[in-house]
């Protein structure tokens, strides 16, 4: 139709018609794929994950993802490693060390007993032998020093038992903390059982700066605190 005749006609009233809708083309000659990727002829479609055309494959190698699935392959959390020789050999000696000081503080802590019974049994033989023997004197007014256990002690004993004293006819044994006055025979059979008991014996031959307190001219006050 010429456009001078649709111009008339639109004149008289008439509308120009209205141009039909397109009508789009069915894809892949008229199959469309559908959701599950397959197409109208039941094939699935190309480039689809899982098809066969899909061009992916597994770079993962053969036995990978078994092992990957199964835990093997990978270090196990808190493994030990082996331990070498020198260690070994380490371990063995400080288990020998400490086996050697064991035995040592048992065989240490054994005779500290034994020591403290034999004390006790001689201790027990000296009070038996030091029973009624010994010459201290009620009436002593002579205060005799003399040095024991690192300290200054004295026994009270009469003008004559400290001349025999210095002169080395008597001694002087410790028994409970009390200082006993017996003869130098019977002091000399308690030093064979407990020398510790010992507590003065003048050798009358030494020299008598060995015992300043010897002399018995040489008199310490009793009020002197020592």
């Amino acid at each position: 139709m010429s456009n001078s005749l649709r111009e008339k006609l639109m004149g008289l009233g008439f509308k120009a018609p209205e141009p039909e809708p397109r009508r789009e083309r069915p894809a892949h000659d008229g199959k469309a794929a559908g959701k599950d990727g397959k197409r109208g002829d039941g094939r699935r479609a190309p480039g689809k994950a899982g098809g066969p055309a899909s061009g992916k494959r597994d770079h993962r190698g053969p036995g990978k993802a078994g092992d990957a699935a199964s835990g093997r392959g990978k270090p196990r959390t808190g493994a030990r490693a082996p331990r070498s020789q020198e260690e070994i050999d380490l371990a063995k000696a400080y288990a020998i060390r400490a086996q050697k000081e064991k035995q040592e503080r048992i065989e240490a802590e054994r005779l500290k007993q034994e020591e403290a019974a034999r004390r006790r049994a001689a201790k027990a033989q000296v009070a038996e032998l030091l029973k009624d023997k010994a010459l201290n004197a009620a009436d002593a007014e002579h205060a005799r020093h003399f040095e024991y256990g690192g300290k200054i002690k004295r026994v009270y004993v009469t003008p004559d038992q400290l001349k025999a004293l210095n002169a080395g006819e008597l001694a002087v044994v410790q028994l409970d903390g009390r200082y006993l006055l017996v003869p130098v025979a019977l002091a000399d059979e308690v030093a064979a059982l407990l020398p510790s008991l010992l507590a003065l014996k003048v050798d009358p031959n030494a020299p008598a700066e060995e015992d300043p307190y010897a002399d018995p001219r040489y008199q310490v006050p009793d009020d002197l605190v020592w």
